[in-house]
């Protein structure tokens, strides 16, 4: 364990140029490169032809989360202009009645300039359909590291439809650039459906329905969790050891079918994302706690951020998947709701993912440190192989199939 926690980040640092940062998308989805890592040997080819890579029978479990436009901005009286960003969820806490919710609602937030917001309402008004209303924030608090927010709307509309309306689109802070009306639909992944993100599942965006047509063709099952992504993603390590880095946690959703077929694939899944590798991966820890105490109340259905490593289990992936099965049939839900603070560095043992479909991650991240440990170290050959290749890096970039 002490080794683990004693990992160095400046080990997992490498040299980024700007002009390998891809701001913009490219126009047709599927034609990013990507470069292929088969048991330690690289190869390059073109998204478009993933499948011929993929041996037929497997299970892909994609992230089906869609970003909201979680960016909303105010300008006082005095000219200063004030950032709210939406983290998660306060009241409703549940994101499917948030997005629901109607006049009134609370958010945890970030606040950019709050210094000069002295608690004062803020207001904006909205062109709607020729009209207008008002979308009000009144500073309720601190929570954690984050604010409290609670919005107030005149209009007869759904927080849905004023997101829509008043907000912006959060693309990455290191593409340097405003967020433009075409990121609406490129930021998010062909198969987006379940509203929560401030972050796009990157891995996911390379996909299109012809490609999808031909995993289907191909015999590949495909399987769909929600992880909502949060803004820790982009929150890089200060500390020099791993130790001193806090994980934020996500909340996701899995249906009691991909469960099942889970199961029937032995336990094992190609994961699109390291969203959906946490999410899997969360999964069995959650199982092997079930096993131990099959009624476990719902709010400690959560896997913290050293669990794997404080508490080593030896059950295997199918008992640990066969135990959140039964607390499921045994509670009547079809969707199991938890949460996940997890961090996966070198030393993890992998119990679910046996392929990853990824993009490429910035220097001295824990998502680097994901794909160290699941290539067994080997990730520095990768990020040099991309670089020499002419790669593009980040959030809309080319892609990698990583197959340990």
């Amino acid at each position: 364990m002490d080794d683990v926690k004693d990992i160095r980040i400046a080990d997992f640092d490498y040299p980024l140029p700007e002009d390998r940062i891809a701001k913009f998308p490219l126009a047709e989805r599927d034609k990013s490169k990507l470069l292929v890592y088969r048991r330690g040997e690289l190869s390059s080819s073109v998204f478009a032809d993933i499948c011929s890579f993929l041996p037929s029978g497997k299970l892909m479990v994609m992230n089906n989360t869609r970003v909201i436009q979680a960016r909303i901005h105010f300008r006082k009286a005095t000219g200063a202009l004030i950032e709210v960003f939406l983290l998660e969820p306060a009241l409703p806490a549940d994101y499917e009645r948030m997005f629901q919710a109607r006049g009134t609602c609370t958010w945890l937030c970030l606040v950019g300039n709050l210094k000069k917001w002295k608690g004062e309402r803020l207001q904006r008004r909205i062109a709607f359909n020729d009209r207008q209303f008002a979308l009000s924030a009144d500073y309720d608090g601190v929570c954690g590291t984050s604010h409290k927010i609670r919005f107030t709307w005149d209009a007869e509309m759904t927080w849905a439809d004023v997101l829509d309306l008043a907000g912006e689109l959060p693309i990455p802070p290191y593409l340097n650039r405003a967020a433009q009306e075409a990121d609406k639909t490129t930021y998010q992944t062909v198969y987006a459906k379940i509203k929560g993100s401030v972050a796009a599942p990157t891995a996911g965006l390379h996909f299109t329905p012809k490609v999808l047509d031909e995993l289907d063709r191909h015999g590949i099952d495909r399987e769909e969790i929600t992880l909502h992504v949060g803004a820790g993603t982009f929150k890089p390590v200060k500390s020099a050891t791993i130790s001193g880095h806090a994980m934020h946690a996500e909340y996701f959703a899995v249906r009691r079918g991909t469960v099942e077929k889970l199961l029937r694939h032995g336990g094992r899944a190609i994961a699109v994302g390291t969203t959906t590798v946490r999410t899997l991966e969360s999964l069995y820890y959650l199982g092997a706690r079930l096993a131990d105490d099959p009624d476990l109340p719902e709010e400690k259905l959560f896997t913290g951020q050293w669990e794997p490593y404080d508490t080593p289990r030896d059950i295997s992936t199918t008992d640990a998947l066969q135990a959140v099965l039964s607390y499921m049939e045994h509670n009547g839900l079809e969707v199991l709701h938890a949460a996940t603070q997890i961090i996966i560095v070198p030393g993890y043992d992998y119990r679910v993912c046996e392929a990853l479909i990824t993009n490429f991650h910035q220097p001295k991240s824990t998502l680097l440190l994901l794909v160290s440990a699941f290539i067994h170290g080997d990730w520095r050959r990768v990020y040099d192989y991309a670089l020499a290749g002419g790669f593009r890096f980040l959030s809309y970039g080319d892609a990698c199939l990583l197959i340990p």
